[in-house]
């Protein structure tokens, strides 16, 4: 699958020793906090376990299921929400997770959708984070990487359900995304 990519972005061992920053940067920010972590389903699930495992503070873990891609290479604009309730986060400090910041039109609405629910904060991490004008004006309180404007893939980042399982973030091959 890596004779895909057009090139590697990002090694694993980058992407690792780039989430002990991260991590170390969450620790400090909600210390004697206990902290409540919000990851959508499905890009951003390597990502979470492996910062997860490096933030040694009690945190309480939910996940949330949103399409907006429907199988295309960008957003539709249309942020479906794929469960019926919100997680209880009234009064909580709350760390959404999300593997790319893109149009900015998902974490807009989940954020929208997250703060009808009560929150004491919320702030947002990104594995990824596109270097692009953005539809929705959202900003990542953590960013892993910044990027120009490709198709990527890997870590999680899927095009069509397959690469997540990649251990390292590429461009996809031009000719292997159908127009």
């Amino acid at each position: 699958m890596q004779d895909d990519l057009e090139r590697t972005l990002f090694d694993e061992a980058t992407i690792l020793a780039r989430l002990d920053g991260i991590a170390a940067q969450i620790s400090a920010d909600y210390r004697d906090r206990e902290l409540t972590v919000i990851a959508i389903l499905n890009g951003s699930l390597i990502f979470m376990a492996d910062l997860l495992r490096r933030i040694p503070l009690p945190l309480k873990l939910d996940c949330l299921s949103v399409a907006s891609y429907h199988g295309g290479l960008q957003t539709s604009g249309e942020v479906i929400f794929r469960q019926v309730a919100l997680p209880d986060i009234e009064g909580r400090d709350v760390l959404l997770l999300d593997d790319i910041l893109d149009s900015g039109n998902t974490l807009a609405a989940i954020r929208e959708k997250l703060s009808t629910a009560g929150p004491r904060s919320v702030r947002v991490c990104v594995l990824l984070q596109k270097k692009k004008v953005r539809q929705r004006p959202v900003d990542a309180d953590y960013v892993g990487f910044e990027i120009e404007d490709e198709f990527v893939v890997g870590y999680g980042l899927d095009y069509m359900e397959r690469y997540r399982n990649l251990p390292c973030i590429g461009v996809l091959r031009k000719e292997l995304i159908a127009q």
